[in-house]
């Protein structure tokens, strides 16, 4: 009991009660699993341009209480979603992709699709209901909503996946062959591997991960989520598809001009130099693409070694010069998003402040000493309502810690 209690409170608990009771779906006795949310310190929108990564889970999560049946249908309804209703289908026979663009269902259909499609015998089905509180855009909801889809469907049918990279690899799958999402896989990588206290480093050369404990006193910090309120629809219909194609087109002309199979592959500044003097003529809009790639990528290192020897200070600046970056370079930010950015910097002991995510909507965040926060909730509860009271009702500031990705424990109902 203990365990579940650390997964969910009270409240929590009576939501996912309240959600099964209102479609008819008895979920007693069976399994709750927590996926996190996840904060990513570097590279923002390197992971589909071949670079190293590094972030951290976070607080903000989505819950599943599931229990198997025995019809061979997955019954499934969302606490966030009412009006979609209890979503219900016999699996191998899950709508085609694209079917269900407007709404949640397409995500539980589309884990069963790449499942069966892929080879894994998925033919026992399950009643689940779910909540969670990770903001619209910017923490990776719908990364963490894959992963507990595909590790329940995985579960339930006794199927056991033991390299971590191939999970990683089929919520990216979800996403991109069925969701129609162009996302990389930066948000399954910084879910699924993360854990409390310890800080996520992927290494594509190797295809590794390896846990870097937070050099100082975690205590002396805190991650903050900065939801601005707004929604973004989905990475499909964002700036981040934009960018993700001029990376492709970025990428094509640095193979066949200098040889770089990757936009990571330029390391000196000399190489840089020569790739801007060739864009400047012909794609002068690449230049800024690939001068925030490279200054990050150039930071990277820097920041992982202010990580390991708990300089949290260093950290927070090497994360607001990527935020400008992002904004200035990228031209990935949104207003709302530059909103918040604004009033953190206003405050002594944020350490750092950038748009999170995919771009336009969403959250922002901050690396803020602890004993700044309540100063900064006060600025930004006081401040951006007035800047934006479309979203006056839907703002929400929340001080983050690092957690373990994915748990799961019986649940205590």
């Amino acid at each position: 009991m203990s365990q579940t209690v650390e997964l969910m409170n009270e409240e929590i608990a009576q939501r996912l009660i309240t959600a099964a009771k209102s479609v008819g779906l008895d979920i007693s006795g069976g399994t709750v699993r927590r996926s996190s949310s996840r904060f990513c310190l570097g590279v923002e929108h390197g992971d589909y341009n071949g670079m190293e990564l590094f972030g951290v889970g976070t607080n903000r999560f989505i819950w599943m209480a599931y229990k198997p049946n025995t019809t061979g249908r997955v019954r499934i309804f969302s606490e966030n979603f009412p009006g979609d209703g209890l979503v219900d289908f016999a699996l191998g026979e899950e709508a085609p992709a694209g079917t269900h663009k407007d709404s949640w269902a397409r995500f539980p259909m589309g884990a069963a699709y790449i499942l069966r499609k892929n080879g894994y015998p998925i033919n026992q089905g399950f009643d689940a209901v779910v909540y969670g509180n990770i903001p619209g855009g910017g923490m990776s909801r719908s990364a963490s909503l894959c992963l507990n889809l595909l590790l329940t469907l995985l579960e339930v049918n006794d199927v056991s996946i033991d390299d971590g990279m191939q999970i990683v690899d089929l919520a990216q799958m979800v996403e991109n062959q069925y969701i129609g999402s162009p996302c990389g896989k930066l948000d399954q990588l910084m879910i699924y591997f993360a854990r409390e206290g310890m800080g996520a480093h992927y290494n594509p050369k190797t295809n590794t991960i390896e846990h870097i404990p937070f050099g100082g006193d975690a205590e002396d910090f805190r991650i903050v989520s900065l939801d601005t309120g707004t929604k973004r629809p989905g990475l499909e219909k964002s700036t981040y598809r934009i960018r993700r194609d001029e990376c492709r087109e970025l990428t094509k002309i640095l193979e066949r001009e200098f040889g770089h199979e990757s936009i990571a592959r330029i390391r000196s500044k000399s190489e840089f130099a020569a790739a801007v003097e060739h864009l400047q003529e012909d794609f002068e809009h690449l230049q800024g693409r690939l001068k925030y790639l490279f200054e990050a990528n150039q930071r990277f290192g820097e920041m992982l070694n202010a990580w390991r020897e708990g300089d949290i200070a260093q950290v927070g600046a090497i994360f607001r010069a990527d935020g400008i970056g992002l904004r200035d370079d990228y031209e990935i930010s949104g207003r709302e998003l530059e909103t918040m950015c604004n009033l953190a910097r206003t405050v002594e002991g944020v350490y750092g402040e950038r748009m999170l995510g995919g771009g336009d909507k969403g959250a922002s965040g901050a690396i803020v000493r602890t004993d700044a926060f309540s100063q900064l909730k006060e600025v930004v509860n006081a401040t951006y309502p007035v800047c934006h009271p479309d979203y006056a009702d839907s703002f929400a500031i929340h001080a983050c810690k690092s957690v373990d990705g994915i748990r799961s424990a019986p649940a205590p109902f």
